[in-house]
């Protein structure tokens, strides 16, 4: 069996390929957005989320997303994606984002996206299981 994460802050890092870039050379931006949900998931089930919420068969999906692009980054770099929840209500929650190129310590993008628990054939929200909530240690920023 495999050990569940337990941090708040989920982090992982990676370099970046050609075909993340646009035109102008850099990450393009709905780059991130793919980035971002990729880390929620990957958050998700490193904490053990995958298991209970397939057990109900429900769903997340995404309400919103908030994107600020700092910086530009460029193939080649290497950098850490952090995200962690910021809240879980009845039926939603909110995840952050940080995008940090590691040569530097850059701040290269912050984002948030409001996510909503859903049921998995009716699309209609339901209330996030206790089992969901009790994984998640919320948290607004992360201490540096």
């Amino acid at each position: 069996m495999t050990e569940k994460y337990t941090e708040p802050i989920y982090r992982y890092r990676f370099t970046i390929s050609e075909e993340a870039l646009d035109e102008n050379g850099h990450v393009n931006n709905v780059t991130y957005v793919q980035w971002m949900q990729d880390a929620a998931v990957r958050h998700y089930e490193a904490m053990g989320g995958g298991e209970p919420t397939q057990a109900i068969n429900a769903t997340w999906v995404v309400r919103s997303h908030t994107v600020e692009y700092l910086r530009p980054a460029f193939a080649g770099e290497e950098i850490e994606v952090r995200t962690w929840v910021v809240n879980m209500r009845r039926v939603r929650s909110a995840r952050r984002y940080q995008f940090v190129r590691v040569g530097d310590e850059a701040m290269l993008v912050r984002g948030e996206t409001e996510w909503v628990f859903v049921d998995a054939t009716t699309g209609r929200p339901r209330s996030v299981p206790d089992e969901v909530i009790e994984l998640f240690r919320v948290m607004d920023e992360p201490q540096a």
